[in-house]
């Protein structure tokens, strides 16, 4: 039965971006910083030429989706009313300093307002975060969630530049993916470390020749600026928009870009702005910590838990499962005869961690993975499969290669071994099971061949609207401080905050009611809750 449940939502893990998972499988920092353009001064978007702020997008029945973007091979279904699914290309300048040059095309899908005469408001954008999610993909799965919101906006989502169907990025071959994603993401000695450099610095080459001029022009300060173009060419005189997860950070650098064009914008599961790359990594790595011990605390309440019955002995025993996989790799059913490694369990595990709808199948996949006789690591590598955006047919999406071309096209901070190993006791200590991974990943941008400009992004803004802010306090993947980080980065009165106190990534699709009621009443009516608002 649990297998069977598992298949069922294999559809829905696949096109969940996991905010900050990084090119080797784990949870890494989420995306803290932006850059401008690389060279020039980037022209507004209301002075490009009418090429392209003009463009007739020309929307057309959704083909049937792409597979290697984690869909499950149909076309989207429509909305419960049966509003269908439309798809469109827009495009948008290759660098925004030089809008007369290259361009490149954009995916777009909508769904129709399905309100009567005078209620509709405009589109609803949607950024489900990342960096790396298909909105495409992403939206119309979840459609049945936003079922009130289409009452008055269109529905609208894309795959940003460099995601998906708009030049989506891939770096290395599935062949390839499979065998970085299942190394070991801590290595012990000399001789590892420059092992581990080594397959990182592959990893950038590969993503180099596969991106080519477009890499340095995959940044979030972009994607701003192709939201904007797209306000236009929809026909909106306000940016009304829906940010999840990294999506709540490219909502605030569009607020600080276009704060005159700033509608009605809910950012849900909030990235802190404020942190550095290292800062936000350990932020992550005791919010991964803080959630895994309460689903330890949930599953020693249960009958048989594969962890015992605490939290201190549940992460005893997982310390030591990760640790004998490094040796000793556990037998699965994979068709493609894949074992579970250290690196693809520890993955399945933060996977885990982002939904408690997901805490029954860690449990299981836990329970057949420590078995005494006959382990599987099916369940496991499955989960570890979703973390990295492999589908079920051995293809991989864009999510990780993306992830990380943005993420280190925004950042200007590199680190080196010294710098990891300086950092490894305080990760440890916030998390013997996620930390040293954690502290592993800083690496990830060290060899970029992009330059980034910027610490972290500058969200400050003089808009005149109010934005909504929410936050979860038991979000691993975006720590709740980061609601109040924002809050102060955007600038006095420029936001309220909602809270919800309950666990998983993101508020709005958990199911509470209070939340959905809140946000729905904000962005369809204009109702701005009283600031410090709690839910439930």
């Amino acid at each position: 039965m649990m297998r069977v449940r598992l298949a069922a939502v294999l559809t829905t893990l696949a096109v969940l971006p996991a905010a900050g998972c990084s090119a080797g499988g784990s949870p890494e920092r989420v995306a803290d910083t932006t850059t401008p353009p690389p060279s020039g001064s980037p022209v507004p978007t209301d002075s490009l030429p009418d090429s392209l702020t003009a463009q007739k997008l020309e929307w057309s029945e959704c083909k049937t989706p792409d597979s290697s973007q984690g869909d499950s091979g149909g076309s989207p279904s429509p909305l419960p009313d049966g509003a269908p699914w439309e798809c469109a290309t827009m495009k948008a300048p290759v660098n925004y300093a030089d809008p007369e040059g290259d361009t490149l095309d954009l995916a777009l899908i909508r769904a129709r307002s399905t309100g009567g005469e005078g209620e509709r408001i405009g589109s609803l954008l949607f950024n489900f975060g990342g960096p790396g999610g298909s909105g495409v993909v992403t939206l119309p799965a979840f459609g049945s969630d936003y079922t009130e919101l289409a009452k008055r906006y269109d529905l609208v989502s894309f795959d940003p530049r460099g995601v998906g169907d708009s030049d989506g990025l891939v770096c290395m071959s599935d062949k390839q993916l499979d065998d970085y994603f299942a190394a070991d993401p801590v290595p012990s000695g000399e001789a590892e470390e420059r092992d581990f450099t080594n397959r990182l610095r592959a990893f950038d080459n590969a993503c180099e020749a596969a991106a080519g001029p477009l890499l340095p022009h995959l940044t979030t300060v972009n994607t701003a600026r192709d939201m904007d173009l797209m306000r236009q060419v929809l026909g909106d005189n306000k940016l009304h928009y829906f940010g999840i997860s990294y999506g709540t950070q490219l909502g605030g650098v569009y607020a600080h870009l276009f704060p005159q064009r700033v509608g009605r914008a809910a950012l849900d599961a909030v990235v802190d702005p404020t942190a550095d790359a290292r800062e936000g990594a350990l932020a992550q790595t005791k919010g991964f910590q803080q959630a895994l011990t309460t689903y330890m605390e949930s599953c020693a309440q249960s009958e048989n838990c594969p962890l015992g019955s605490t939290p201190q002995e549940g992460e005893q025993k997982l310390k030591d499962f990760l640790e004998n996989l490094r040796s000793h790799p556990l037998p699965t059913q994979d068709p493609d005869g894949r074992p579970l490694t250290e690196s693809l369990a520890w993955s399945g595990i933060a996977q885990s961690l982002y939904s408690e709808d997901f805490w029954p199948f860690l449990t299981q996949g836990l329970e057949e993975a420590m078995a005494s006789e006959n382990p599987d690591g099916t369940i496991l590598l499955t989960l570890g499969d979703s973390m990295n955006g492999r589908n079920q047919n051995g293809t991989y999406s864009t999510l990780q290669s993306s992830l990380v071309a943005i993420n280190c096209a925004d950042t200007d901070q590199r680190y080196d071994v010294a710098d990891v190993h300086d950092a490894l006791p305080e990760f440890t200590d916030a998390s013997p099971v996620f930390g040293p991974g954690m502290a592993w990943s800083l690496l990830s941008c060290t060899d970029w061949p992009v330059t980034g400009t910027q610490s972290h992004p500058d969200v400050s803004t003089t808009t005149d609207a109010t934005l909504l802010l929410i936050g979860t306090t038991g979000d691993p993947a975006t720590p709740y401080a980061g609601t109040q980080n924002m809050k102060e980065a955007l600038g006095k009165d420029k936001a309220v905050e909602l809270t919800y106190e309950g666990e998983g990534h993101g508020a709005y699709n958990s199911g509470d009611t209070c939340v959905k009621d809140t946000v729905n009443a904000y962005l369809l009516d204009g109702d701005v809750p009283t600031d410090g608002k709690t839910c439930p």
